[in-house]
């Protein structure tokens, strides 16, 4: 993202299946990142659970449900960002 945008380094977009999903996916995000020492400044959306938004400053996660993912297109949006594809 530093070629497109100045207040972040890496968009990280992934996906649950369902609200419910998506909360544990920020959560276990959350956990791992506070293990290492890094805190979140601001989570916006998680009591409804459809796009989670995680801020660290240098990186911001997004968490979609297939539905929200679809309807917002980040992909699209930030379409001449680069792009490193960490699926398995």
């Amino acid at each position: 993202m530093r070629e497109v945008c100045t207040y972040t380094d890496f968009f990280l977009i992934c996906s649950g299946r369902s609200p419910r999903q998506t909360k544990a996916v920020a959560d276990e995000i959350r956990f791992q990142l506070k293990q290492g020492g890094v805190s979140v400044l601001r989570v916006e959306g998680e009591a409804e659970g459809e796009w989670i938004l995680m801020d660290y400053l240098s990186v911001v996660v997004h968490v979609f449900t297939p539905r929200a993912r679809d309807f917002y297109r980040l992909e699209v949006l930030w379409k001449e960002a680069p792009v490193l594809d960490v699926s398995p």
